[in-house]
């Protein structure tokens, strides 16, 4: 079978093949050199192929497609990547795309990844975009309990499905305490706490928009249960999933809601300290007005003797009282009345 814009068999070294094994009734069979063997066992045995992929190249999700019939709008959408959660139905070959997440503790950040997941009647093919979610645990984690693994591929979807839900519990308690420490940061007037309560607005709508498609792709697939004739113990495990997918909605809903009020409150306390510190500027402003206008009172009562003084210190022969006999006493009342003027008038307007 041939896919859209792949007209010949791709023939390619999988250098980003991680696991590739045949299962019969739940037990690993054999883990064929190459994924071309395992597409000739697949032909002519019975039984489940699983090939893990990690960050393939585009020969090698041409070359899975190719064999599986696998729709080229879900290949192209695995080579792009960068895909939301959802759940697409292309003939017999289930699509699925998860956003696992991840809390990196040193960092008190989120990282969240990309796991494709395609279900056919006999194939697992999951293609890993990033460090999360770990595969090879799931993988292990089936092959202890055969029972569950022979039920077939769509037992393999559930467990991925456990594995990405599992990790989000790390992740929403290390988002609660970042809040935590943000609400304290905030009363404390830490500067940077506005970038902070930012950074973390994004990680939680990104973290939102990875779980909140769970819950309703859970229901389309509970809604499929009787049509696709899923086994009522897989039925029973993926209704378990879906019972902690909803607490955890639930919590990053009020994480984006805690984070809107806090920041609201953030804006509020900014306000009140710019007020304040405009408060104690004006009070500081009109202090430095006052003392300036007491300066400047005084620097001109001692400015009207300088001024009398200075002209009776002129050295000229020829001046209006110069060889008067009462000029000193004169000079003298006419600084004083000045000067004292100057007090009256300065003292009325509350300059001195």
């Amino acid at each position: 079978m041939v896919v859209a814009g792949a007209p010949f068999r791709v023939e390619v070294v999988h250098v980003g093949v991680v696991d590739n094994a045949v299962y019969v009734a739940g037990v690993r069979h054999c883990e064929p050199e190459s994924l071309e063997v395992t597409y000739e066992l697949l032909r002519d045995e019975k039984g489940m192929g699983w090939i893990g992929l990690y960050r393939p190249t585009p020969e090698e999700v041409l070359s899975v497609a190719e064999e599986f019939g696998i729709h080229a709008l879900a290949v192209e959408d695995t080579i792009t990547a960068h895909q939301r959660p959802k759940l697409e139905r292309y003939g017999d070959v289930l699509f699925t795309v998860l956003r696992p997440a991840r809390y990196i503790e040193q960092d008190e950040r989120v990282e969240f990844g990309e796991l494709h997941v395609f279900t056919g009647p006999d194939f697992v093919v999951t293609v890993r975009h990033a460090e999360s979610p770990d595969v090879a645990l799931v993988r292990r984690r089936l092959e202890a309990s055969p029972e569950l693994l022979a039920l077939g591929p769509e037992a393999v979807l559930y467990a991925l499905l456990d594995q990405v839900v599992d990790e989000y519990g790390p992740v929403v308690a290390g988002l609660e305490n970042d809040i935590d420490e943000i609400e304290d940061q905030v009363f404390e007037g830490d500067p940077g706490v506005s970038r902070r309560i930012y950074e973390l607005s994004r990680e939680v709508t990104e973290f939102h928009r990875a779980t909140r498609p769970l819950v309703d792709m859970l229901a389309a697939l509970r809604a499929g249960f009787s049509k696709y004739g899923v086994h009522e113990e897989l039925q029973q495990h993926l209704r378990d999933v879906e019972d902690h997918v909803i607490p955890v909605v639930d919590r990053v809903d009020g994480f984006r809601a805690l984070l809107q009020n806090i920041l609201t409150v953030n804006a509020t306390l900014v306000g009140q300290r710019q007020n304040e510190e405009a408060r104690r500027l004006t009070e500081a402003s009109l202090s430095q007005n006052e003392e300036v206008k007491r300066i400047s009172s005084w620097a001109a009562i001692l400015f009207a003797p300088t001024l009398v003084g200075t002209v009776y210190g002129m050295n000229f022969d020829h001046m209006p009282e110069l060889h008067w006999a009462f000029g000193y006493p004169f000079a003298i009342l006419l600084m004083a009345a000045v000067c004292g003027g100057l007090y009256v008038v300065f003292k009325k307007r509350g300059w001195l």
